[in-house]
């Protein structure tokens, strides 16, 4: 139970009907959530406006109401807070009601259009490996030290991100790696939250069909460092185009990584092969088990955070030597007779690019490459016949499939695909909606070595078809077919 005045410090309130002195049982924004002695938030989301639940709520039970509008008729037993932003009101009372849990330990966000779900998890599992407790954050899972927890969201709303960090220091963690999407930086999910770090990996065409322009996807983005604490780190890649954007109104210490230019960490790829790259970290020789240019970017990401949150740096690289990439990144499956399937979760078009352009600088004359990609219903339509294009000019054959539609029909979203499909290319691309299929096609079209990308789903275990999730797993499909156990 908190007191109202306690947890509305630091919130730009404009009016105040009722008493500050009333407690507080619980938070929600969601009026179906609301129970006796609850502070609702009254939002304006995207689908709905929280304001016309409101009567709803105190009849349920709430005693106080956080809104941007107050109601014509006040009830006199509710406490009515007015403020001009109930979403950014909601991730400070919310830290406030928990205790500013995210205070309690290093957290350190990880934003980006690729890159951001192995760099959370490899820095999680490179403290805990050095023998701390940590929390993650990621679109595959949520960690409490060792505790899994489903995945909703990217990155969750600000009850549940709060709720999850007063957990994880209940569980004794002093590390909290999370990512922080551009959706969760826009709608304010992360506001209130005490962040000791931030790291940039990468933007590029992804999200529009929210963000509507590429520059609104970066301000977004850049939003999250210009808000960091003076005492905190930000940390960029410097070879993208943007990297410099990020930092140019940061008051973080600033700190870069390069694979091509100058900066205060820099790396080298001596030798790639599928099972693991060499590689030089300032000057350091250093073999690891990832594959691929964006996986030696990630790995400096992670190298130089760890090194901005104090640990030593031949125990960091030692670490980084040591670590796995994570489930559905460039996972390599190997077949008896030699065929590799490799499944990604590469869904936009530079991630496509990305992971294509290493099979194919890695693979032999010999050996060929079949790509198999869709791309997901309800999302930006414009990168649909890039990625197809893009899968055309680096593979020997396509295979054109059904990825998650939602609720879209499968069938035009490989319409918008082929549009990518040059004339001179048309001839090895098949399209096959059906992925189960898709997926069997390009292992009978497979020769012993030859490779199999399967882009797009990577960890996820299912497809969603008409807005029902049906279970799907690309490896455990591939496994089948290869008849591994």
């Amino acid at each position: 139970m908190k007191r109202v005045k306690d947890i509305i410090e630091g919130i730009n309130v404009l009016q105040v009907e009722g008493r500050l002195e009333a407690k507080v049982r619980g938070l929600a924004f969601d009026s179906r959530k609301v129970d006796e002695g609850f502070l609702f938030f009254a939002i304006k989301g995207t689908h709905s406006d929280g304001h016309l639940f409101i009567s709803d709520v105190i009849e349920k039970g709430a005693t106080v109401v956080v809104c941007e509008e107050l109601p014509s008729t006040l009830v006199g037993s509710v406490t009515y807070i007015l403020v001009d932003d109930s979403a950014q009101a909601l991730g400070l009372i919310a830290s406030a009601f928990y205790d500013y849990p995210s205070s309690k330990m290093k957290l350190v966000g990880v934003t980006g259009t690729n890159g951001k779900t192995t760099t959370a998890t490899l820095l999680y599992n490179m403290v805990r490996n050095m023998g701390f407790k940590a929390g993650l954050i990621s679109t595959i899972v949520y960690k409490v030290d060792d505790r899994t927890l489903p995945a909703s969201h990217t990155t969750p709303d600000q009850l549940q991100l709060n709720s999850m960090m007063n957990e994880m220091v209940e569980a004794g963690c002093t590390y909290c790696f999370m990512e922080v999407s551009s959706h969760a930086i826009d709608q304010k999910r992360i506001a209130g939250l005490d962040f000791d770090g931030a790291i940039f990996s990468n933007i590029t065409h992804d999200h529009l069909d929210y963000h509507k322009t590429f520059d609104a996807y970066i301000r977004a983005k850049k939003q999250f460092f210009d808000g960091l604490k003076p005492d905190a780190f930000a940390i960029t890649n410097i070879d993208d185009k943007n990297g410099n954007v990020m930092l140019q109104n940061t008051k973080a210490s600033k700190i870069s990584y390069s694979l091509r230019s100058m900066a205060d960490h820099h790396c080298k790829i001596v030798e790639s092969h599928f099972d693991g790259t060499l590689l030089v970290i300032d000057g350091v020789e250093v073999w690891t088990h990832f594959v691929g240019k964006f996986n030696a970017y990630n790995l400096m990401a992670v190298y130089a955070a760890a090194l901005a949150l104090h640990f030593e740096r031949e125990e960091v690289l030692n670490q980084l030597s040591l670590l796995f990439p994570v489930d559905g990144r460039f996972e390599v499956i190997r077949s008896q007779n030699g065929t590799y399937a490799i499944v990604d979760y590469a869904h936009t078009p530079d991630a496509l690019k990305n992971v294509l352009s290493t099979i194919d600088e890695i693979r032999t004359q010999k050996q060929s490459l079949i790509c198999v990609v869709g791309a997901g219903g309800d999302r930006d339509k414009t990168k649909r016949p890039e990625m197809a294009a893009i899968a055309c000019n680096i593979s020997d054959k396509v295979i054109l499939t059904s990825d998650n539609p939602r609720t879209e029909d499968p069938l035009m979203i490989l319409k918008d695909m082929e549009a990518g499909v040059n004339e001179a290319s048309k001839k090895k691309v098949l399209t096959i909606a059906d992925r189960r299929e898709a997926i069997k096609t390009a292992v009978m079209l497979a020769l012993p070595g030859d490779i199999i990308l399967i882009a797009g789903k990577g960890h996820e275990p299912y497809q969603e078809i008409m807005g029902v999730k049906h279970h799907f797993d690309d490896r455990e499909e591939v496994k089948r077919i290869f008849e591994i156990e």
